[in-house]
């Protein structure tokens, strides 16, 4: 065995729980280690959240030059170069990710390419890349692994016919003329809007009743509006069947739920957004016997797996599968493992939505309270009654706030509007220091605003809103 680096830590994985991770050894003194298969930052930084976003804003942008006169601006023959569209997407997420490989030698983290494998507890070998066959002595192990996108059997993703999101962020000339997305959870309708914006003919199936189906329904419902208003052909309750993969196109089946008869539907390309799936192959030797749940790693509330000294987290612990909770995570795992205060096992956090409009959520939906039996009240506020969102232009949805009939405690907060993901922070503050709706509607907000929303939805579920 060639000679071996001693670490306090090893990290397996260099994404939002990873890199986080990491450098919170660091910030300790700890001597750490970063390994990552690709590049700093995982999927989330450099094929996932930030590119996709940079994106997002494109089309964004885009879209907005056509409510320029709206604006009293005489603006005329807009057109769009997709393929710069997309390398400035690709060069955000290489500007970012030069970003956290500063952060690890600010650290001192020692960052190394390839792939790892935890060959015995205390033991971490590199199996692939330039550091191939490294062995790293360690007292603890933290598994940040990650998620990669699910596919289907006997489905080969090519990047041109069939796409996951991975696939979709690649440099291309053009837009495809025609895309078909299986999956409307937020990455298939982040894609749909995108796609849509610059001119590609969408059609979005959802299995389940709804689209974006965790959240509350009425703000599923407004998306499901606005996207047919914009020229999205939204399916819900319809599985896909019977694909086929052309040269040139893909064809397949759409199946209503209790409808015998199919639709013939055919495409340009075909993106799969049905969800994750654990990335643990390779990541642990046959020797490590890791407890597993549905394939992800079973951990306990300081983060450690059924192995003492193994610790994981972020998507490879299992759902909510979110870029801002694999930090969290990955932070107090940390904390736990070197004696430090941590906080535990999340219990909430924000999810957010960057189509347009824009979904940001917390705690429960109107559903959920309906099955847990609570004694609730909802407060709702249009931002078409707030002055802010109509000077914008930008005046499509509402928040609506779920909370106890008797004391105001927040139950749940659901936005649907330009800014959610910025606006939600408040209700996830609130709900954490456990305020009421009183105490939200007593702090003064700033006029105009569109956190004024946020002050008039708990209003009104007294009928004391103003505005409307």
């Amino acid at each position: 065995m060639a000679e071996t680096i001693e670490y306090d830590l090893i990290v397996i994985g260099g994404g939002p729980a990873g890199y986080a991770g990491a450098i919170r050894a660091g910030q300790l003194g700890k001597k750490v280690a970063c390994i990552e298969l690709e590049r700093a930052g995982g999927t989330c930084l450099n094929w996932g959240c930030i590119p996709t976003k940079a994106l997002l804003k494109s089309a964004e942008f885009y879209r907005s030059l056509a409510k320029a006169e709206t604006f009293g601006v005489a603006l005329k023959g807009a057109s769009f170069d997709f393929a710069k569209v997309m390398d400035r997407s690709r060069g955000v997420a290489g500007q970012m990710a030069k970003g956290v490989e500063f952060l690890f030698r600010k650290n001192k983290v020692d960052y190394f390419v390839g792939k790892a494998t935890v060959s015995a507890p205390g033991l971490v070998e590199v199996t692939e890349g330039e550091h191939k066959g490294k062995f790293f002595k360690t007292k603890n192990v933290l598994i940040a692994t990650g998620c990669k996108p699910r596919t289907l059997p006997d489905l080969k993703v090519d990047g041109q016919r069939v796409m996951t999101s991975r696939e979709a962020l690649e440099p291309r000339k053009s837009p495809p003329k025609s895309i078909v997305i299986i999956g409307a959870g937020a990455i298939g309708v982040e894609f749909a809007y995108f796609f849509n914006a610059f001119g590609t003919k969408v059609t979005l199936v959802e299995m389940l009743p709804q689209i974006v189906p965790v959240e509350d329904e009425e703000v599923a419902k407004g998306l499901h509006r606005s996207f047919e208003k914009q020229g999205i052909a939204v399916h819900v309750g319809t599985k896909v069947e019977n694909i086929r993969v052309k040269k040139d196109k893909v064809e397949l089946s759409l199946v209503k739920t209790g409808e015998a008869n199919s639709t013939e539907v055919e495409a340009e390309s075909l993106l799969l957004a049905i969800g994750v799936v654990p990335n643990l192959e390779g990541a642990v030797g046959k020797s490590v016997k890791l407890e597993l749940e549905r394939g992800y790693v079973k951990v306990s509330d300081r983060y450690e797996s059924s192995v003492k000294g193994i610790y994981a987290a972020g998507d490879i612990i299992g759902p909510p599968w979110l870029a801002h909770v694999a930090t969290f995570e990955a932070v107090n795992a940390v904390n736990a493992m070197f004696g430090h205060h941590h906080a535990g096992r999340v219990k909430i956090f924000p999810g957010a939505t960057y189509c347009q409009p824009q979904i940001a959520s917390t705690g429960l939906t109107e559903k959920q309270a309906k099955e847990k039996k609570l004694d609730y009240k909802i407060g709702k506020f249009p931002f078409t009654a707030s002055g802010k969102a109509v000077a914008a232009g930008d005046s499509e949805g509402f928040v609506k706030l779920i909370s106890d009939a008797k004391t105001g405690e927040i139950y749940g907060a659901h936005i649907l509007g330009n800014e959610a993901p910025e606006l939600i922070a408040e209700y996830v503050l609130a709900m954490n220091t456990e305020l009421s709706i009183d105490e939200v509607h007593r702090s003064i907000h700033a006029h105009p605003t569109l956190s004024e929303a946020l002050m008039e939805a708990a209003a009104a579920t007294t009928g004391e809103a103003i505005h409307i």
